[in-house]
């Protein structure tokens, strides 16, 4: 399935790109966002990261008459300040993050994202990494499992597809996507069994998002690039799930607020400057044509900010 980029106008308009500015793409994917930023520029330059080399070896070529205004780096985002000190770019006029998963990488069976296709357990964006998927289910104990499912998957039945979990893989490694799949099914109600949702679902969410270290890989990035936007500067960011969208929405307003010492603290002793005003109050939601035409994208949430 083609990568159909989510968002693509609101976060471009949400950008308001200057054509002489710098621009960041910090989820390059399969470069829909990054070519939209890369018409709009003249004299410009767009950095474009991803933790996916051969999501960036494809980009390259779709993008190869734009070559003299973009860097393309392997990296990731959490590491935005010192990818762009590397770059000698103290500031840049705006950054997008896209946070989903593309679909080719989803699409591709070997990578082992989907629960609906049987292949090996893996789940890594960034294939140079060892951590897997199959590492996380057949290494951790049963308290950990259930954390992971529990925080990261908002999974109901947490507990019990953990204790299954441990029954099963002292028999043989849980290597295969269906072979987990057949033990969650297992292990929760039979009512669970027949929701609308795949069984799986909350689950495979979780891993993905353990694998990834995504939460705290956001939380990283978001203590760091608002301080390296210019004034008038614009971050967008595009969220798929609550986990995510909490953290964002805490963050801007975080930063869009002035003293935060307690209420009856006469004088202020905290010395927090706002630096971002937050310029989507509620999120930008996906239109009933986009959600239409790409189902993934049902799910995503905008929000922007600009640094003051």
């Amino acid at each position: 399935m083609e990568h159909i980029p989510v968002l693509l106008d609101e976060s471009i308009e949400g950008l308001n790109i200057k054509p002489e500015g710098i621009y960041l793409d910090a989820t390059l994917g399969r470069g829909g966002h990054s070519l939209e930023i890369l018409k709009r520029l003249k004299t410009g330059k767009l950095i474009a990261i991803d933790c996916d080399n051969e999501a960036i070896e494809e980009t390259k070529e779709k993008l190869a008459e734009y070559k003299n205004k973009i860097t393309f780096v392997h990296g990731n985002f959490r590491d935005t300040k010192r990818i762009l000190d590397n770059l000698n770019i103290k500031t840049i006029d705006g950054a997008l993050f896209d946070l989903g998963v593309s679909s080719p990488q989803l699409d591709d069976i070997s990578r082992g994202f989907s629960y609906m296709a049987d292949t090996k357990l893996d789940m890594r964006m960034d294939r140079t990494k060892t951590q897997s998927a199959y590492n996380l289910i057949n290494t951790n104990d049963e308290d950990e499992l259930n954390r992971i499912f529990r925080d990261y998957g908002e999974e109901r039945y947490s507990r019990l597809i953990a204790k299954q979990i441990i029954k099963k893989r002292s028999d043989s490694p849980i290597d295969t996507t269906f072979k987990l799949n057949d033990i969650i099914i297992s292990a929760i109600p039979a009512k669970a069994r027949r929701e609308k949702q795949h069984p799986s679902k909350r689950v495979y969410q979780a891993l993905r998002i353990a694998v990834g270290d995504e939460l705290e890989t956001l939380e990283e990035m978001l203590g760091t690039v608002p301080y390296i936007l210019n004034k008038g500067g614009r971050i967008c960011i595009i969220s798929f799930h609550s986990l995510e969208d909490r953290i964002v929405k805490k963050s801007f307003a975080h930063y869009a607020t002035n003293c935060i010492c307690p209420k009856d603290t006469p004088i202020c002793i905290c010395n927090k400057k706002q630096i971002l005003k937050i310029i989507t109050k509620k999120p930008i939601l996906t239109g009933k044509i986009e959600a239409e035409n790409n189902p993934r994208a049902r799910s995503a949430k905008l929000r922007i900010a600009e640094r003051i």
